[in-house]
């Protein structure tokens, strides 16, 4: 192999290694910015804001009137790292998981992405697991379908537990 074969492959060597690096050090910077949002946004949540909880880049649905009879008129959280957030009840269905479009977005390792959803049929509440890993509890029982909520009934969904409240 001649002396400029081996230089050209020594020079291609050490351009490939730089662009390795660069990429590196690109994806990491994208990865940390990431996180720090994450972070801002986790401590305005934590504040006990519930508009943080809803999706900003979509309006919120317009409230529809409490049903008759006593019937629930928001979702709170009642344990978790969001406590004392609380989300009026419509006419549509709460998403609650890790997405940023979920309605409630919990930032939380043991629930997924898109976890459960929270939505009324009949006049009645029902929550359904999204197939999620860990699994959705209402009150001891695991569910794997859709099952009726009633009122004070807590729904845990990773280490946060949710309930209907009048």
């Amino acid at each position: 192999m001649s002396e400029l074969t081996f230089t050209l492959l020594r020079l291609g060597y050490l351009v490939l290694l730089w662009v390795f690096v660069l990429t590196s050090i690109g994806v990491l910077r994208r990865d940390l910015s990431t996180r720090a949002v994450g972070v801002r946004s986790q401590r305005r949540r934590s504040r006990g804001a519930a508009r943080d909880a809803a999706p900003t880049t979509t309006p919120a649905p317009a409230p529809t009137p409490a049903p008759r009879g006593g019937g629930p008129t928001r979702l709170v959280v009642v344990a978790g790292p969001l406590q004392g957030t609380s989300l009026p009840l419509t006419g549509s269905s709460i998403l609650i998981g890790r997405s940023p479009g979920s309605t409630l977005v919990l930032d939380d390792d043991y629930s997924s992405s898109r976890h459960a959803r929270i939505f009324p049929q009949g006049g009645h509440w029902y929550v359904e697991d999204l197939g999620s890993t860990n699994g959705t509890f209402v009150g001891d029982q695991q569910i794997t379908g859709v099952v009726a909520l009633p009122v004070g009934v807590g729904v845990q969904i990773g280490r946060s537990v949710v309930e209907l409240q009048g």
